[in-house]
């Protein structure tokens, strides 16, 4: 999906799907303008939620919206393995690199780190709300200014439709199936819309976006 269209997307999803952290004045994009990134190392998600799959199945969804905005993204399966090969098994030690290192052997221009501050599903008597919630900072690895960073929470609702039984009915067939897999590896998606994309505060296009397709 290209980011024009995650753009559009934002308002058929304000039904289902929330954004929280917005600033009421535009994003100061100072520093990003002096040190425009065209590379992104993504390190895996401190994870904060409950949901011990949290880190990686969030993690996986990164990398697209980023290249769609028109940057180099390094595999987040190399970066991982990179990272816990040289003694870093951790999100949480990952994230203590030094970005002197981290630009010298890597050579990636920024880094972006992420909180999962909430991810997965919480189930009532007949629906259900899969959440999750990140906070983002993009920081460049030559000098250590922030350039970028913002927050959003995204989340799907399973409403009732008003007969309860039928309702009890479609909440335990819902519970089975999540049980089994990660919906809020989707909703992970969303949430990434709607942290890099709103005009004003997402995240700047990339060298590698074409200029005729800006808005």
């Amino acid at each position: 999906m290209k980011t024009r269209h995650l753009r559009l997307g934002l308002c058929a999803l304000a039904l289902t799907v929330m954004l929280v952290g917005c600033a009421t004045k535009p994003y100061d994009y100072t520093n990003f303008r002096a040190h425009p990134p065209r590379s992104i190392l993504v390190l895996p998600p401190l994870n904060e939620s409950t949901a011990v799959e949290g880190t990686y199945g969030y993690f996986s969804t990164v990398t697209m919206p980023l290249a769609e905005m028109g940057y180099y993204v390094y595999p987040v399966v190399v970066v991982d393995q990179f990272m816990k090969e040289n003694g870093m098994p951790t999100a949480g030690e990952m994230h203590q690199a030094p970005l002197d290192k981290i630009r010298d052997i890597i050579g990636a221009d920024a880094v972006l780190y992420v909180t999962l501050k909430q991810y997965g599903t919480k189930y009532q008597v007949i629906n259900s709300a899969t959440i999750v919630a990140v906070q983002a900072k993009l920081v460049d690895t030559k000098t250590g200014l922030v350039l970028w960073e913002g927050t959003a929470t995204a989340q799907q609702n399973s409403g009732g439709s008003g007969n309860i039984f039928a309702d009890l009915i479609v909440a335990a067939v819902d519970q089975a199936i999540n049980s089994s897999t990660d919906q809020a590896h989707d909703v992970s998606r969303m949430a990434n819309a709607l942290l890099l994309t709103p005009k004003d505060h997402g995240l700047l296009y990339g060298p590698y976006y074409p200029k005729d397709k800006q808005q």
